[in-house]
């Protein structure tokens, strides 16, 4: 199974595993359909570049696409054009795949 299917596996879990970072959090709890719990993870880490990304996500997902533009800029990151789903697991992937989330991946 590959790290995304095991990310997204947890999704079945209440909680998230304790071993992700506040993004992955974040986006798990997106994933569960839950934005305010989403937003308050990113929130707690305002200025990371990965929960300032999650966070323009976040807003995108909400509708509010000025709120979304701002966060894409403080992540450094375009504005997504892809669809909802699209992005939520592009995102998944990329923090997966970075040093800070590598060595957590493999608990999930």
């Amino acid at each position: 199974m590959t790290t995304i299917e095991l990310f997204k596996a947890s999704l079945s879990q209440a909680a998230p595993p304790e071993t992700l970072d506040l993004a992955l959090r974040a986006l798990w709890w997106a994933g569960k359909g839950d934005w305010d719990r989403a937003h308050d993870c990113v929130q707690q880490a305002e200025g990371n570049p990965r929960c300032d990304h999650v966070h323009a996500f976040l807003h995108r997902q909400e509708g509010d696409l000025g709120n979304a533009r701002y966060w894409y800029g403080r992540a450094g990151q375009p504005v997504s054009t892809e669809s909802l789903q699209a992005e939520w697991k592009a995102i998944v992937l990329t923090l997966l795949e970075t040093p800070s989330a590598a060595s957590r991946a493999t608990t999930l």
